[in-house]
Parts: C-alpha cells; sequence; structure tokens
C-alpha cells in the first residue's frame, strides 16, 4: 500500500526516517507527522525549531506550530508558546477541540502546562549566547536584527489513505514580542485534504501569509496538476505579483504531496527537504528557482551534508 512524507529542510531527515517507519509498519499519517516533527523540536542544535530555538528581542523563545488531519480537516495552533517542548502535539491536542482550538501566548501556555505537556525552558546556554552576540551586533554595527526563520514542515500519507501536515518554528530571530508568521495560520503555513493532498510552508511568514500558497498549492492538485506543477504554478506567480505590487518578497520554499504519494516543490532560495516513499528510500534533496517558473531539484552531495553537521554545531 502507498504510503509517503515529505518534509522541510536538512533538520528534518531523522524525522522523516522515524515517521518512514511508522508509516511503513501501517501507523497512522497523524502519529507519523507529530513523530516527525518532534524529533525536530527536541535536538538543540537546530536554531529555528524548538528546543535552542533562537528568542525573539527580549531572550524570549516563542514558538508556533500547527497540525491538521486530512481526514476531518479538524485543525489546531499554538503561537507565541513558551516553555513547551512539543509545541506540535498541544497542536494537536487543541485539533480535537471545536471551539478553542487556536491559542497563543499564556492561554497556549496555560493549556499546555494544565494539560501535561512537557515544560522546560527553551532558552539553551548556546542559544543565549547568540542572541546576546545579535544584540552587540544590532547597536555597534547597526546590522539587521532579523536572521533566521526556518520552519519544519511536513506533510504525512498513510497507508489507509489517511493524509496529515504540522509545523513548528520558533519564528524570526529578534522578532518582536508576540510576533507571528504563517507557520501556524491555515492555508498560509500548511493545508491538507485527505481526498487530495496537502502542502506546508518555510520561509518569510510575513510575506508568506500574503499569498495563502498551502491551500493554493492544493487547491491546483484537486483540479489535476501534479504537486510539482501545482508548486510551480502556485509559488513564482506569486513571487513576481509580489514583488511587483508590493515591491519585494522574502524567502519562499514550499512542500507538497498528493495522496497518491507524488511530491513537489517550489522555492526562490536554495532549499533542501527530505522525501521517503514506499517506491523511495529517503532522499535528502536540493532545490532551486529554476527557468522560466520551474524548480531545479538535485541530491546533495557528501561534502555539502558534512559541512551541514560541521556548521550546525558551531557554538556562534
Amino acid at each position: 500500500m502507498t504510503w509517503g512524507t515529505i518534509a522541510t529542510w536538512r533538520m528534518a531527515a531523522k524525522g522523516v526516517d522515524k515517521a518512514s517507519q511508522l508509516l511503513e509498519n501501517n501507523g497512522t499519517a497523524g502519529d507519523a507527522v507529530e513523530e516527525l516533527i518532534k524529533e525536530v523540536e527536541a535536538y538543540p542544535f537546530y536554531k529555528s525549531v524548538g528546543y535552542g530555538g533562537l528568542p525573539n528581542e527580549e531572550g524570549v523563545v516563542q514558538m508556533d506550530a500547527a497540525f491538521m488531519d486530512g481526514d476531518t480537516l479538524a485543525q489546531g495552533s499554538v503561537a507565541a508558546i513558551e516553555n513547551t517542548l512539543h509545541a506540535v502535539s498541544v497542536a494537536r491536542a487543541l485539533s480535537h477541540e471545536h471551539y478553542n482550538s487556536f491559542r497563543v501566548g499564556e492561554g497556549a501556555t496555560k493549556y499546555a502546562s494544565l494539560h501535561g505537556f512537557e515544560m522546560t525552558n527553551m532558552l539553551t546556554d548556546r542559544a543565549k549566547a547568540r542572541w546576546k552576540k545579535r544584540l552587540k551586533e544590532i547597536e555597534q554595527e547597526h546590522l539587521n536584527p532579523y536572521n533566521g526563520h526556518d520552519t519544519v514542515g511536513a506533510v504525512t500519507l498513510a497507508q489507509s489513505g489517511s493524509m496529515a501536515a504540522a509545523t513548528s518554528t520558533s519564528g524570526l530571530f529578534m522578532k518582536k514580542q508576540g510576533r507571528i508568521g504563517d507557520s501556524p495560520l491555515s492555508g498560509s503555513g500548511f493545508y491538507v485534504d485527505s481526498e487530495i493532498g496537502g502542502a506546508t510552508a518555510t520561509g518569510l511568514g510575513e510575506d508568506i501569509m500574503k499569498g495563502c500558497l498551502s491551500y493554493e498549492i492544493v487547491r491546483r492538485m484537486g483540479e489535476g496538476e501534479t504537486p510539482q506543477e501545482a508548486c510551480d504554478h502556485a509559488v513564482y506567480p506569486f513571487i513576481q505579483k509580489l514583488q511587483k505590487r508590493y515591491g519585494k518578497a522574502g524567502e519562499f520554499s514550499l512542500i507538497a504531496m498528493n495522496k497518491n504519494g507524488e511530491w513537489g516543490v517550489a522555492t526562490n532560495v536554495e532549499f533542501t527537504f527530505c522525501v521517503a516513499t514506499d517506491r523511495q528510500p529517503q532522499q535528502i534533496l536540493m532545490a532551486n528557482p529554476g527557468p522560466d517558473g520551474t524548480t531545479v531539484i538535485v541530491p546533495v552531495s557528501q561534502e555539502w551534508l558534512d559541512a551541514y553537521e560541521k556548521r550546525i554545531h558551531e557554538s556562534e
């Protein structure tokens, strides 16, 4: 039976491994996507997600996350949640609530604490040191404070045909207190419908949310486009529109998978992602914008992987 999963960035590789094992053993799409995201959230060397994620301008790690069930269309989201190890698990729990399924700030944190989710100080010494360094750079060199905003987003397809999607991020480094990006917003950061497929986004949320691109990709797949066609046709024309009408466009990268396990990607930056299906062992791939609104996708080299491992473990 067909199963598959796709996730943003190289950092999702171990999570994709875990999700693949669950899906291969007839696990649910919801369990697989949650475990995939949790694997990334718990790893302290990823600077843009979960434990060890980079803080806002006040030195506080505030996380956004979302979960969506493609069978029922149920959704749960949290934004600006604090001191919670697995924001995605809180979002999934909230997806079972008909009312109050999107909670922010103190309300989201209180819900997590009262419902037994693991609470911890998410600001590691390493992340705090980077925050202090950036404050000094901003003051002395007048640098742009915003550097680092990669979301882990994933779509899973179970052998039963059920699908799920989820996202998690600590958001824009040095963001203003309470700032929320696209990741927890339905249709922008994520969307999934088991009868069609799903998509998630990563990049600059303030610009991604202007286009509701995750929903647009799913809509296009529903009209018969392949995931790659849907990604290309949704993302690149919108970037051009934004550049023309808004004057600029931040970083955009979107992934998609349909109900048949076929996948697609579109991006305006160098972008890595991970994918695995019953027909294709896990691959870590590199996408770049190609000519005429297309995407060029190649496997990453061992040299690139070695450099990546070295870079994420650097203290500064």
